[in-house]
């Protein structure tokens, strides 16, 4: 076989990075020409294939553990040494969206996967389309005169109609004045695309999952993009029990799913241990099964409330520092005349009295006179002027362009998620109740309430300033001048005085905008929200206290306070996050696990899982493979096959079988994928040989020899070279391979998504700057391998996708 090749696999694409991959960190996009590496400094780099980069993204003093594109192709997620998961977009160089997984001293991420599942009870036999994400037919349809009209499915295009997408888009935020990790996600139209993407009806029962798994052996769990489940600890039990010694970590090495099945497979490998052991456990998604509410549709609203409160709070930090830097400077201003004035044996003893004094009558004191002309003058009028100015005008941006339009969107998904709550009421576990939900809405009731009373001070406040700063400059100019001038009469004669004393008195040194804006005893804080969360309405209690702070009256210092309102519906919506992750927590299972092994320890190996079906079409399970190569022997493929029976969304006993393949003469296994339900792709090289060969192996064929699986023994054998393995392997070279020696392959389907993408196999060289990206053949139809399966055949490659890939 080593010299008799079935066929060349065209070149697709060719690329050179500027920098080295490191530690294999290399992906390939699934629905896109984009990879994904991670180079020299840590820096995790997006290319296209012409090696210009898209994308770059770091964070100081970390480095990149694993990475993994979202099987959409949407989303690049990386997990980083501090134990943080990042979700990067494709034209994005910050993270979106951040998930903590670890701790980062003693927990990083080191693996990641993406699958994607249909919801609900599903019936017995489904459609292609619908195996591969999409929606059964929901349509009513009619012939009129041979031309087929299809009648849209009524209550389910309601459900998921997003009213969201009829308003403007909300804008950007400025790029300075934030805080935290989200300080620069919300700064560019393109990255509030990213995170605030509508739910598609065409993808209304898929439901995504991320999986990761750290060092210390915590498996996490996210769905909807950055919905966070939350993490578990497992150490496997076989029929024989618990394995291992107390305290063993068991940590994540492999994972297999298929969109059909809530059932996913993972591979856990003992920390520390010799590596001659895998272990299979089934993770039974019941959930996912069971869907008592539309997953997609909650997880989607879910996620979208968790972006805009993200939105909010960085929306308020803007507001914050816009709100400082409107009152610093003129308060040190005011402080240095303050303090000559209070030293006068007579006449006013407070700033304001004085400045009312000289727009009254024209007399000026003399420390003011000195203020005026020598501290403050010219120069310093104009600092003062462009910081209120532009401080109140950018307040106003942001309450009106940012902060409102954000707690509108806030009020229809809660509205949305209190209609779900209320058609399911207590019937079923949904995680959340109605009163929550009310409760939600009433905090944004409230916030917005102070956004718009936000907004009126700051127009009339703005108002007034500029008439001040109209006397102000004038007052200065005139004493600074021996003679008044004609410009100077013209402006006095059409001056607002009225509005300057006004100013004067109202804002000039506390402004009505500090009841929302400015800083709040913790003692007031804590008794607020002990108030707070009494269980009446809180948008009459804040009608109530802003009504006594009108007449002078005591009132409730933190209710009004902005900080306070956003922090409250924080912390409120943070538990009702968690509560839905709760329910949807105690529905997840892990099954009997079963081991792996011939004795050897394992080099590399791979998972992919396919519906079991019997004669009748009827999903009765799933079929998980399981391909490995020992460290010790490179010359021998391992194939595990487990059925594993599935009822009403649980695993059962499973029972496994196995087969070895041995390679023809002299091969040495490079890497191995699979492609699909038929094909193990296997990269190798041949010592009389300068190229490597690539050979697909149909693991399903009837000719593949499985027998019942015995721990800790090698299977059953066979030669591929040998007459009886025909119809199992074929060997396939690559064009323009020269000077080129691959050292890691990744295998992904086909995709329809954008364009037409066929199958590639994607190569690394040895260098780490060189990649190339070969076409899988068209002519790898399932009714080829079709024809060497026999009974033992699965779906075909319609029916069923890798994980990680498109369908074809």
């Amino acid at each position: 076989m080593a010299n008799n090749h079935n066929g060349h696999l065209r070149l697709f694409s060719m690329s050179k990075v500027s920098t080295p991959v490191t530690n294999g960190h290399f992906a390939c996009n699934p629905v896109v020409d984009l990879t994904a590496t991670v180079g020299e400094g840590n820096e995790l780099y997006i290319w296209r294939a012409n090696g210009q980069v898209v994308s770059r993204h770091t964070e100081r003093n970390q480095k990149v553990d694993a990475i993994k594109w979202k099987e959409d192709g949407q989303f690049l997620v990386a997990g980083w040494s501090d134990g943080v998961v990042r979700l990067v977009g494709l034209e994005s160089s910050k993270a979106v969206h951040h998930i903590r997984v670890g701790d980062g001293a003693t927990s990083r991420v080191d693996f990641i996967a993406w699958s994607r599942n249909v919801t609900g009870k599903r019936p017995a036999t489904r459609s292609s389309s619908a195996a591969v994400g999409q929606l059964p037919s929901r349509s009513i349809v009619l012939d009129d005169d041979d031309d087929k009209k299809d009648i849209l499915d009524l209550p389910h295009e309601l459900t998921f109609l997003e009213i969201e997408t009829t308003l403007p888009k909300i804008s950007p935020l400025p790029v300075s004045g934030g805080s935290g990790d989200d300080m620069f996600i919300f700064s560019t139209t393109s990255s509030l695309d990213f995170v605030f993407r509508p739910c598609k009806t065409e993808d209304a029962d898929i439901v995504h999952v991320m999986i990761a798994g750290t060092t210390d052996g915590n498996i996490h769990l996210s769905i909807y993009d950055s919905f966070v489940i939350g993490s578990f600890k497992h150490t496997p039990r076989t029929a024989k029990g618990p394995v291992g010694s107390g305290g063993a970590v068991f940590h994540l090495s492999g994972h297999g799913s298929h969109p059909d099945i809530s059932t996913h497979s993972l591979l856990l490998r003992q920390k520390g241990g010799d590596g001659k052991m895998l272990y299979l456990v089934p993770l039974d998604l019941t959930f996912v099964y069971d869907s008592p509410v539309n997953l997609s549709l909650l997880a989607s609203k879910m996620t979208t409330l968790q972006n805009l409160l993200r939105y909010v709070k960085q929306t308020q930090s803007h507001m914050m520092s816009e709100w400082k830097s409107t009152r610093e400077l003129p308060a040190r201003f005011l402080s240095s005349v303050q303090e000559d004035l209070q030293k006068m044996p007579k006449g006013p003893v407070t700033v304001v009295q004085a400045l009312c004094h000289t727009v009254a009558t024209g007399h000026v004191f003399p420390p003011l006179k000195e203020w005026l002309v020598d501290s403050l003058a010219e120069r310093g009028h104009k600092r003062w002027d462009k910081a209120v100015i532009s401080g109140l005008e950018n307040l106003r941006g942001l309450v009106h362009e940012n902060l409102i339009p954000a707690l509108e969107r806030c009020g229809i998904v809660l509205s949305r998620l209190l209609g779900i709550a209320r058609f399911h009421g207590s019937r079923e576990s949904i995680g959340f109740t109605a009163t929550q939900i009310t409760k939600l809405m009433d905090i944004v009731s409230c916030l917005t309430v102070v956004a718009h009373k936000i907004l009126l001070n700051v127009m009339d406040e703005l108002e007034h300033f500029t008439s001040f700063s109209t006397w102000l400059r004038m007052e200065i100019d005139e004493l600074a001048s021996s003679t008044m001038t004609e410009e100077l009469t013209e402006k006095e004669a059409t001056l607002d005085n009225a509005k300057v004393l006004t100013y004067i008195q109202r804002y000039l040194v506390n402004s009505p905008l500090a009841l929302f804006l400015d800083d709040v005893a913790k003692e007031d804080y804590n008794k607020d929200l002990e108030l707070a969360e009494d269980g009446h309405s809180l948008l009459q209690l804040l009608d109530r206290q802003l009504q006594r702070n009108d007449v002078g009256l005591p009132y409730m210092k933190a209710l009004p306070h902005l900080d306070f309102l956003v922090n409250y519906l924080t912390g409120r919506a943070g538990a009702v996050f968690k509560d839905i992750a709760e329910a949807e927590k105690r529905s997840i299972r892990f099954g009997q696990a079963t081991e792996i092994s011939i004795g050897q320890k394992i080099w590399k190996h791979d998972v992919f899982v396919c519906p079991r079906h019997q004669k009748t079409g009827v999903d009765s399970g799933a079929f998980t493979f399981t391909a490995f190569v020992s460290d010790n022997d490179k010359n021998n493929v391992y194939i595990y096959r487990t059925s594993i029976p599935i009822i009403n969304g649980i695993s059962g006993t499973a029972t496994t079988s196995a087969c070895g393949l041995a390679l023809p003469k002299d091969a040495t296994v490079i890497d191995l994928n699979y492609l699909d339900n038929q094909a193990l792709l296997v990269l190798c090289n041949y010592k009389d040989e300068s190229k490597p060969v690539l050979l697909r192996i149909v693991y399903q064929s009837a000719h593949v020899p499985y027998s019942d699986y015995k721990e800790g023994q090698a299977p059953n054998m066979i030669k591929l070279e040998a007459q009886d393995a025909k119809g199992v392997c074929s060997s396939y070279t690559f064009s323009q391979m020269s000077g080129f020696t691959p050292v890691q392959m990744e295998v992904r389907g086909g995709s329809h998504a954008r364009g037409n993408v066929p199958a590639k196999v994607c190569l690394l060289g040895r260098d780490k700057v060189t990649y190339k990206m070969y076409a899988i053949p068209e002519d790898w139809s399932s009714t080829e391998a079709a024809a060497a399966a026999g009974s033992q055949m699965a779906p075909s490659r319609e029916d069923v996708t890798m994980e990680g890939s498109q369908p074809y």
